[in-house]
């Protein structure tokens, strides 16, 4: 599974012009599942997500998580993330997972988040979402967990 994350002050998700998510300050999630990936993996990701230190302490290091500022997750769905660009200038998406089982793994990792974080929100799998957000920094990361 791959993870894009980035440190935000907002992001928010809308569909058919409806905001259908939002969070204050805390992580952008983008999410990519793979053909291999196993739910396994997704429990690692999300112990990698919650527990990564992307945030300042006094002193302006990052050494604080999410869950040490209790602060809020926007999970996304984007399988484009899983897109093989080595050659040509076309991507091809055949590293990505099918449409079924990215959608299980995804609604899988966005359950399991929920039951292990007090503020969770997440994109709809499948639907044409735009991504507001203000990256604070700007502060990205990419995970891969295989």
């Amino acid at each position: 599974m791959i993870a894009l994350l980035q440190r935000v002050s907002m992001a928010s998700v809308t569909i058919d012009s409806q905001q259908t998510a939002r969070i204050d300050q805390g992580l952008l999630v983008l999410l990519a599942v793979e053909k291999m990936d196993t739910m396994q993996q997704a429990d690692r990701l999300l112990q990698r997500i919650l527990n990564y230190r992307v945030f300042a302490d006094s002193e302006g290091k990052m050494n604080h998580s999410l869950r040490d500022i209790a602060g809020e997750l926007l999970l996304v769905p984007q399988f484009t993330l899983a897109a093989d660009t080595d050659k040509g200038n076309r991507p091809s998406f055949a590293p990505a997972a099918s449409p079924i089982m990215g959608k299980q793994l995804f609604d899988y990792l966005v359950s399991q988040a929920k039951s292990q974080h007090p503020a969770v929100a997440a994109g709809q799998f499948g639907a044409d979402m735009q991504v507001s957000l203000i990256n604070n920094g700007p502060v990205t990361f990419w995970l891969h967990v295989t």
